[in-house]
């Protein structure tokens, strides 16, 4: 583990989704045409998966700066 870290490998668990998937996602729910649910078994998520997504893009619009999913 001391190596891969050393090269940058040892990224922890990757996103479900891609920026472009999750603006996807939080622009279908934000149209009214599908809810939480339908929206969330489109992309193959959980529900939180969504409501995580959604708050994302609140929070970066309401600072001014582009969503993204947190890099862990």
């Amino acid at each position: 583990m001391k190596v891969a870290k050393a090269k940058g490998r040892l990224r922890g668990k990757q996103p479900k989704l891609s920026r472009k998937q999750e603006a996807h996602l939080v622009s279908l729910v934000h149209s009214g045409e599908y809810s939480t649910l339908e929206v969330a078994e489109l992309f193959g998520v959980g529900r939180s998966t969504v409501y995580r997504a959604i708050e994302r893009q609140r929070i970066a619009a309401k600072a001014g700066v582009a969503a993204t999913p947190p890099r862990r």
